[in-house]
Formats: structure tokens, C-alpha cells, sequence
């Protein structure tokens, strides 16, 4: 089959198969880095704040790099923002936050999702992960180099394999509002809520997961490709799932708070099915002629 009619079929323009997606330049992957740990540890830093840390560190750099590097690493400051700094974008259903005054009191009531950046030795990938609010186990995860919807949907699906919420929890992010994203809790009967604009801490389980993630495992290592990042990812969270006791479950691991005492291994974390990653891998071998497994 041409390549003029498997564009045709998928209703791509030609040009996106034979584009090659640039690497930001060494010195701006040196940058991100700093941002990146910063935020971990500063997440209410905005962008003039962020600008004047790093330029007490040495670095010679203005807001508008900064503002273009956190857009690319997709942070966002925690901190309540008044409605006329609310970000622009298509239109989309606006769903309530559901979660004002509810009492989490059981495994599977509540579930968030979330995206955070992961560094590598030569680039960046980003993470996503679904977490269960009661028992703060991490039902599935993904990782992709690209900001696209498909690899949060497919944790999703992955997820919704062994149980449903009976709310899901996201922020007003691009990839939770698209419409797969939205269709797939639809049809297993989830109900949808959404952080409010300028609402910082809605979803502070997630953040304080990613806290755990890289300073527990990213920060001590340095991969080099995004097979190594995910080998270390799913080792982690396997151990996190499973053999790290957490203060706020009485020094229970997730997997006992989850599944009852002694809890149980899941094979549902290790990302999603064999079939799904093969057919998206050549979906975006076509698009971008880079190789994405997830």
C-alpha cells in the first residue's frame, strides 16, 4: 500500500510521515533538569519566581525560557490563580469536582489521574499514572514521548480491567478531556469530576506520588533510554505497590489496604496489554517514523 493512501486512511497529511521530531538542545535538558527538581521541590514557584531562583544558582536565563521550558516539561505552579489568567483552548464539557466534602472511606471510590515528566540522560519521556485515593495504590501507569491523549487513555483501559471507580478525578488537562478518554469512563459507568481552574491542591495524592517517584527513584539514577526508564519505573512501583510501607496507610503497603490483608500482585501495573502497545507502536511509526512502545 502506498504511503499517499495509508495517509489517506488514517487521515494524516503526507508531510507527518517524513517528519523527524527534533531533541531540545543540551543546554536546554540541563535547564529542564534544574526546573524539574525545583518543582519537585517548590511546586508553588511560578515562572518570575522559578526565573530568580535558577539565576541565584549562576544561570544566565530569562522568564520567557523559562516560561517555554516549564510549558514543554507541562508543569504548573500550585497556587490558587484569579478566572482572567485561566489558560486558552477549545472549548470542552466542563464536569464538576465531586470531591469537595466527600469522605474517602474505601478502595476503588475514588481514583486520580495525572502526567509528570521524567528526565533521561539524553531527552525526556512523560509518565502517567492512575492512583487509588483510599488505598494510594498505583492501578496502571504509561510512559510516552509525546504529550498525545493515547497513552493516558490506554492506562485508563488498563485500569478499568480489574475494577471501576465510582469517581474518577482528573485535572482539565488536554488528554483527560479528549474524547476517548472521556468515552471510556462513560461507558464503564464512572462518574467524571474535574479539578476547578486555579484550584491547587484538588488532586495532592498524585503530586505527592510524583514526590516519592523521583526522589526515590529518578533523582539517584540517570537513564539513558526509555526501555531503561521504564524497566526502573515498573521496579519502583512494583516495590511501592507492594513492599514500602507508608505512614499515612499505619505502615501498610498499598496492596494490603487495597486488596484486603496480606494483599496480592497484580499484573495490571506493568502497563497496557501486549495487543495495544503493538497496534499503536505502528500507528506511530507511520505518523512520526520514531518507535513508541508503551
Amino acid at each position: 500500500m502506498s504511503v499517499r493512501e495509508q495517509c489517506r486512511l488514517l487521515g494524516v497529511p503526507r508531510n507527518t510521515v517524513y517528519y523527524e521530531p527534533r531533541c531540545p538542545k543540551p543546554s536546554d535538558l540541563a535547564v529542564m533538569r534544574r526546573l524539574d527538581e525545583q518543582y519537585t521541590a517548590t511546586p508553588f514557584y511560578g515562572v518570575e519566581r522559578m526565573t530568580a531562583c535558577l539565576q541565584r544558582q549562576g544561570l544566565r536565563i530569562g522568564h520567557n525560557r523559562v516560561r517555554r521550558l516549564l510549558r514543554l516539561l507541562g508543569l504548573e505552579a500550585l497556587y490558587p490563580k484569579p478566572r482572567l489568567s485561566m489558560p486558552g483552548g477549545p472549548p470542552h464539557r466542563i464536569y464538576p469536582y465531586r470531591l469537595r466534602g466527600l469522605r474517602i472511606e474505601r478502595p476503588n471510590q475514588v481514583w486520580s489521574a495525572d502526567i509528570t515528566y521524567i528526565r533521561l540522560s539524553q531527552g525526556f519521556v512523560y509518565l502517567v499514572a492512575i492512583l487509588d485515593w483510599f488505598s494510594r495504590y498505583v492501578l496502571s501507569w504509561s510512559l510516552s514521548t509525546t504529550l498525545d491523549a493515547w497513552f493516558c487513555v490506554q492506562a485508563l483501559r488498563e485500569a478499568l480491567r480489574t475494577a471501576a471507580p465510582e469517581i474518577c478525578n482528573t485535572d482539565q488537562g488536554s488528554q483527560f478531556t479528549s474524547g476517548d478518554w472521556i468515552a471510556e469512563l462513560t461507558q464503564a459507568g464512572v462518574a467524571i469530576s474535574m479539578d476547578g481552574r486555579g484550584r491547587a491542591f484538588d488532586n495532592i495524592f498524585t503530586e505527592r506520588l510524583w514526590r516519592s517517584v523521583k526522589y526515590e527513584e529518578v533523582y539517584p539514577k540517570s537513564y539513558g533510554t526509555v526501555d531503561e526508564a521504564r524497566r526502573n519505573i515498573g521496579a519502583y512501583f512494583a516495590l511501592y505497590n507492594q513492599g514500602r510501607p507508608h505512614q499515612a496507610l499505619a505502615y501498610r503497603t498499598p496492596a494490603e489496604v487495597h486488596f484486603g490483608v496480606g494483599g496480592r500482585r497484580s499484573n495490571n501495573v506493568t502497563g497496557v496489554n501486549k495487543k495495544e502497545k503493538e497496534a499503536k507502536r505502528k500507528k506511530m511509526l507511520l505518523l512520526q517514523n520514531t518507535t513508541l512502545k508503551n
